[in-house]
């Protein structure tokens, strides 16, 4: 974090939670004998001091060369965490009554009178560590099923200027892969039985394939090259694919792993689009599907895209698709375009942590991206933003679960 506030604000929020889990627990134990309590102390200390240390050294070692077991290993504190913020609530809030009640008790009381203490609440310690399980256990089967649990999601986009021809075409979007985050081949196998089944006419990929290494998804390579499609399969780069977040020997080796990555693409049977634009046709009429490198509004992502060139490249094409794989390209620079229809994105993975329910749609991301999941509007321009596929640091997802998006294309 560069904003130093931040940083001692979440540092002090960690002391925080920290201290108010001891407290439950020491009210949770005080009904044992003194060497029970003791243990619990010691107990609850040592728990989060190893948890502590062991994500800190998966974080900081380069020997560990299994990174699923690593990304697990720097989860841990996130699940605890998460647990000892929701016991944080009624504990600060019960502490906080205390507080007033004293003080409003040694203004009113007579001069010479002895004051009640007020004792902490069992009931309440009991609460809150019952509050606390909820994101514990959530994140826990988050990492144990949520990672995989694929989903389709079905959405149909009407538009006054689609070609006849395209009136009822069905495009598959996937994004964020993040194929280096996955321990076995069987999740992306059901993944791509699961796109296949859909029966789409176009298939299309938004970016982050891998984590960092283009080695990454070679393994993945057989499963993916068994997605079907009669038209090319079109796929745009996103962040995470250029390499940027590992110390390379050279830029002559960070240059080579992106070229190896562009060539895995060709390999898994993907035309890779970069700042250009192809023509679809079916009979007399046509559709342009454009794709530009990563392109991002906010100032720790890349800006490698251009848009004015893969536009130019679109011509006359009454109905344009754009892959952009950061949605805050859309404000910044799509509705520049207007006419360019339909702008798919992915990026956010809706923080792999939310709630999404219908009519209540939440998650931390979205006070970074204004437009984070699921589609948004702008006159007769659209943008979907796809959760992704695949997962990143917590290798699990609550909420918005691994997305498969279905669109069909109708006019209006």
């Amino acid at each position: 974090m560069r904003n130093p506030l931040v940083l001692w604000l979440v540092l002090g929020l960690v002391i925080l939670a920290e201290w108010y889990g001891y407290q439950a627990t020491r009210t949770l134990a005080q009904h044992l004998s003194v060497g029970g309590r003791r243990w619990a102390a010691v107990g609850y200390w040592l728990l989060t001091l190893a948890v502590w240390v062991l994500a800190f050294w998966a974080g900081s070692t380069r020997q560990m060369g299994n990174t699923v077991l690593k990304s697990y290993l720097m989860s841990l504190p996130v699940l605890l965490l998460a647990a000892k913020l929701v016991i944080l609530i009624p504990l600060l809030l019960e502490d906080l009554t205390r507080l007033g009640r004293w003080a409003v008790s040694a203004a009113t009381r007579p001069a010479g009178a002895a004051g009640q203490a007020i004792p902490r609440s069992e009931f309440l310690a009991k609460l809150a560590v019952g509050l606390g399980a909820i994101p514990f256990f959530s994140l826990l089967w988050g990492m144990a099923k949520g990672a995989t649990d694929y989903q389709v999601r079905r959405v149909t986009l009407h538009f006054p200027n689609l070609p006849p021809a395209f009136d009822g075409f069905k495009v598959v979007q996937i994004s964020d892969l993040h194929t280096g985050s996955f321990s076995s081949t069987e999740p992306l196998q059901r993944a791509v039985a699961l796109i296949n089944k859909q029966n789409a006419d176009l298939v299309l990929m938004t970016g982050d394939l891998v984590n960092n290494r283009a080695t990454e998804v070679e393994p993945h390579i057989p499963a993916l090259q068994q997605i079907k499609s009669d038209l090319p399969i079109f796929s745009s780069l996103g962040n995470h694919d250029y390499g940027d977040y590992v110390q390379w020997d050279s830029a002559a080796q960070k240059r080579e792993n992106l070229e190896r990555l562009m060539q895995n693409h060709a390999k898994i049977g993907w035309t890779l689009i970069n700042d250009a634009s192809h023509t679809i046709t079916r009979g007399d009429d046509k559709i342009a599907i454009l794709g530009v490198q990563n392109w991002s509004s906010h100032a720790n992502f890349p800006k490698h895209g251009n848009l004015p060139r893969a536009h130019a490249a679109s011509g006359d094409a009454p109905f344009k698709i754009l892959l952009s794989h950061d949605p805050s390209h859309w404000e910044a620079q799509v509705l520049h375009y207007p006419d360019i229809d339909l702008t798919l994105s992915g990026h956010t993975h809706g923080m792999q942590f939310g709630v999404n329910l219908p009519g209540l749609k939440w998650s931390p991301v979205q006070y970074v991206y204004k437009q984070w999941a699921g589609l948004y509007e702008q006159g007769r321009q659209k943008l979907y933003v796809n959760t992704g596929l695949g997962y990143l640091g917590y290798p699990g997802r609550v909420g918005f679960l691994p997305e498969i998006t279905l669109f069909e294309l109708r006019r209006a």
